[in-house]
Formats: structure tokens, C-alpha cells, sequence
């Protein structure tokens, strides 16, 4: 298995070199971390240079875009408060309000994965270990990610290489079309959402040349890290903008599809600092965590049947199963006119919050239904809050929209049907599926990643089970600034100054 990104020292200083020579005559600059999580720390001539700069281009400013405070598509300057969605009583069926944090926000690929995949890449830049000169950087994934490891590694000049299962949506497939250098950078593997195993194999195979880093999201620390810190920041900003405004309420929880574990990074940070209870979220048609199920599912960019190696599983509080029949029927109702009229005419539901929702990913989607059966089994009440996340833009799910429509009904989507998939997906979610864990569930689902981490990857056990420990996890911590550091040494080495040729 590849090195797990943890290196905070240069470990080749001639791939250094060479690195920094490429960045000074392409004249890109690289944001810490830090500036990432809070970007009023951002300078104000590179702020003064991305009004001019398109947030969907593969320009070098757009590495300061990549965080969750950016604007509505076309805006120029930052928020203060990330985008995100409160959703009402009427719409959820529960007193405890859910907030819903929006990654359409981001820029390239309008997807957070974007961050995740800024947050494996640059650490090996800065530490001499890739050579955008020589290497090619290989991402698999189970659709988002690869798109971010595509824009990311097109923008510091090296080829991307996208890894994913050839099932996926369509859309995807039309974005790597226009990003990758070559076709032969969209490689294709069986199966669908849930065929982790079959990309673990085509990477094990690429991992064979020289050339190729993998950088696997499911076991780069970077992933965990970027959004303990940066995602997990945002979110809290969130909240503190939402308790502003309402006073004596309370973070109850945190919900999140565990995907490659990266975005449920974000509830150790919630956890710390408000007491936010952690919900894993995964498919009910592939239930790994939930009963060491398997099967197939289309809650897109979610994956299953494992248990990835940077999901800190004994910090874990809930798991809740979501069918993705339910998922892909609101879709419908989110994404098609007579179901946002439906929503907005019958059910009342504010036409903005209406619209808000038309963005949501399948994901996203998953995510808000989690978190309603989350408030259902803690019986939340209204000062209470479940905050979840929508990974992505529906943008990416039109023909899977398509197929629904067609899957489900095949009469055509009309008001009865509105009607009917509001009552029965979301009104009506219920606490089936949902298990609170004990320490002996958590070591269950822990224990579960042994077979893949240790019998098909070849983790050492030790390496594997220093996992278990609470202090593993905080150990972690202080690479983000020993990263930072390091990317101020290399912009310095580079001598680029961002913003400066814009103004």
C-alpha cells in the first residue's frame, strides 16, 4: 500500500527543487491550510485578484477559492458565514432544526472534494515526494474526488489521472472529458458506487509504474486532516451564526455519509468544541457498517462495503442506513418543477429554502434524511440543532434524475406523486435502521476493517490497531502546521507572490 502522507520534512530535495522551478515559471502559489479554514487570513490582493479570475477555471488563484466560505456562483468576495440551508419543521416533520452546509460552493468541480483532494496533493509537493514533472497522480474514487484531484493536479501543472467506477453518472464522465489531458486519464473499473474493492485493484495494478502516485482517499491522512480542520471550522461558524440568532441552542449532532471517511472528519471538531454526537450514514442496500452487509446502492459518491482506514470509528456515536430508493424518489421531488411546486404550494415550505434544495446532490440528500431520523431517535426538540453537509451539486445527477423518473414513475411525476414520495421518503422516516453504538458496535465495526486494511492492503497489524487510540487521532493534529510551514518555505523558495501579477 502507498505511504499515508504523513511526512512533514522535504524527503527528496532534488523532486523539491525541480517542483519549485515549476511552480516559479508557472507563477502558482500555494495557501496554507490555515488561510483554507479561515480565509479573512487570505491577503487582500489575491481577494482584489480572484474578482477577475472565473471560480470554474484552471487558474492558480482558484487554490484560494477552496474552501467553504465562497459565494453564489459568479460572486466575487468571500462570506462571512458559509452557504447552508436551515431547513424548517414543515419540511422535516421535527422540531430540531437541521442546517445543511452547501459544497456547490466550491469552485471547479462545485463539490468540497476539492479541499480533500488539495489536502493529499500539497503536502507531498512541499515535502519533495511528487514531481510534477515526472509523476502522474492517480485519484481514485467513487466520482467527486477524482474530479478535484483532476482540477487540482491540472492547476499545479502535472497530469491527473481520475479512478472510478464506470456506472456513475454521466455527468461526471462529461467533466473528466473536458479536464483530462488525455482520454486514457479516465479509467474506467467495474461495477458501480459501492465497488470500492474493484478500484483498490486497478490502482494496485497503475501502483506497479514508477511514475504513477496513487493517492488513495481512503487512507491519506491528508483527507482526515483537511477537514478536521478546515471543514470542521466551517461548519462550527455555521452554527455559531445560526445560535446567534437564536439564543440557547444547542450542536446535537453531526451527520455525515462516511464516504472515505474525510467529511465525518469534521465531527471530531464539533465533537471538541460543542458536544455534537457523531451519525455515520451509509446505504441501506449495502448496510457494511450497520450489519457487515453487502450489496449494491446509487447514493452517489458515498462508497461501501469497507470501512476506510482514516474513519476514526471509536469516536462514533450512531449509525444510521438510508434507502437509496428514498434518495434517488427525492431527487425527483427536489429537482423537477410540479415537485418544488408541490412543495412550495402544499407544504408550504419557503420557495428559497425550495430552490436550496434543487442544488443537493444524491449525497447530500442521504444526509438530510439521516439527520431527520437522528432528531426522531434522540426526540431533539426546538432548541436543538443536527448539522449535515451536501457534498455536491446536483448538477452531476441530471440522468440519474432520468432513470428515477423513469425507474419510479413511469406515468410521469405530477402532484399525487410529489405527494406521495414527501410522505413516504421524508415525512415518514423512521428510526428503523439506526443503532446507537457501545464501545463493543464500535469495536465491532472497527475490527471489520481489518480485512481490508490488513489482509487485501497489507497494513501492518500494529499500524492498523494504533487506530483504536483517542491520542492517535490528536497525534495528528500538529501536521497542519508543520504543513503550513512547509508551504511557506516553499512559496518563499518559489519567490511567487499571489495576486501580485492580477493587480
Amino acid at each position: 500500500m502507498a505511504k499515508l502522507g504523513l511526512e512533514r520534512d522535504v524527503v527528496d530535495r532534488r523532486v523539491y527543487d525541480r517542483t519549485v522551478k515549476r511552480f516559479r515559471e508557472a507563477g502558482i502559489v500555494l495557501p496554507k491550510f490555515a488561510e483554507l479554514a479561515a480565509p479573512e487570513k487570505i491577503s487582500r490582493a489575491v481577494v482584489d485578484a480572484l474578482a477577475g479570475t472565473d471560480a470554474d477555471a484552471p487558474h492558480p488563484l482558484n487554490l484560494f477559492r477552496v474552501h467553504w466560505y465562497n459565494g453564489a456562483r459568479g460572486a466575487a468576495k468571500f462570506q462571512r458565514t458559509p452557504a447552508h440551508i436551515v431547513l424548517p419543521s414543515v419540511l422535516t416533520g421535527v422540531d430540531a432544526t437541521i442546517v445543511v452546509a452547501l459544497g456547490e460552493r466550491f469552485p471547479m468541480i462545485r463539490a468540497h472534494k476539492v479541499l480533500a483532494a488539495y489536502g493529499c496533493l500539497a503536502p507531498r509537493i512541499v515535502t519533495g515526494q511528487f514531481d510534477p514533472t515526472a509523476h502522474k497522480a492517480i485519484w481514485p474514487s467513487t466520482g467527486n474526488y477524482c474530479r478535484g484531484g483532476v482540477a487540482i493536479s491540472r492547476i499545479m501543472g502535472c497530469r491527473g489521472v481520475a479512478v472510478l467506477p464506470a456506472g456513475m453518472s454521466a455527468e461526471r464522465f462529461a467533466w473528466l472529458d473536458r479536464w483530462v489531458a488525455d482520454p486514457s486519464d479516465i479509467v474506467r473499473t467495474p461495477g458501480t458506487e459501492s465497488n470500492v474493492k474493484e478500484i483498490y485493484d486497478k490502482c494496485a495494478e497503475l501502483d506497479r509504474d514508477a511514475s504513477n502516485v496513487i493517492f488513495n482517499q481512503f487512507c491519506e491522512f491528508g483527507n482526515y486532516l483537511v477537514h478536521y480542520s478546515c471543514t470542521g471550522s466551517a461548519l462550527g461558524a455555521v452554527f455559531d451564526a445560526v445560535a446567534a440568532k437564536r439564543a440557547g441552542v444547542r450542536l446535537r449532532a453531526f451527520v455525515s455519509a462516511t464516504g472515505s471517511a474525510g467529511t465525518i472528519a469534521a465531527g471530531d471538531y464539533l465533537k471538541e468544541a460543542h458536544g455534537a454526537r457523531i451519525v455515520a450514514a451509509e446505504a441501506l442496500e449495502c448496510p457494511t457498517l450497520l450489519k457487515n452487509g453487502y450489496g449494491e446502492h446509487n447514493i452517489q459518491g458515498i462508497g461501501d462495503k469497507h470501512v476506510p482506514y482514516i474513519h476514526n470509528v471509536m469516536n462514533t456515536d450512531f449509525i444510521a442506513a438510508v434507502s437509496d430508493r428514498a434518495t434517488d424518489r427525492l431527487g425527483v421531488l427536489f429537482g423537477t418543477d410540479a415537485g418544488r411546486a408541490y412543495l412550495k404550494g402544499r407544504k408550504k415550505v419557503p420557495a428559497a429554502t425550495v430552490d436550496a434544495l434543487g442544488s443537493l446532490g444524491l449525497s447530500g440528500i442521504c444526509n438530510v434524511v439521516a439527520a431527520v431520523k437522528t432528531a426522531k431517535y434522540l426526540g431533539l426538540g426546538a432548541d436543538d440543532i443536527v448539522m449535515t453537509v451536501a457534498t455536491d451539486s446536483a448538477e452531476m445527477y441530471g440522468s440519474e434524475r432520468e432513470k428515477a423518473i423513469a425507474n419510479y414513475f413511469p406515468s410521469g411525476f405530477d402532484a399525487v406523486a410529489a405527494g406521495e414520495t414527501f410522505g413516504r421518503d421524508l415525512e415518514a422516516a423512521a428510526t428503523d435502521n439506526f443503532v446507537e453504538l457501545t464501545h463493543v458496535e464500535r469495536e465491532r465495526v472497527f475490527n471489520l476493517g481489518y480485512y481490508t486494511w490488513v489482509e487485501q492492503q497489507g497494513v501492518p497489524v500494529a499500524e492498523f490497531d494504533a487506530r483504536r487510540r483517542p491520542q492517535f487521532w490528536r497525534g495528528l493534529r500538529d501536521l497542519m502546521g508543520a504543513w503550513d510551514e512547509r508551504i511557506e518555505a516553499f512559496n518563499r523558495d518559489a519567490g511567487v507572490v499571489a495576486g501580485a501579477a492580477e493587480r
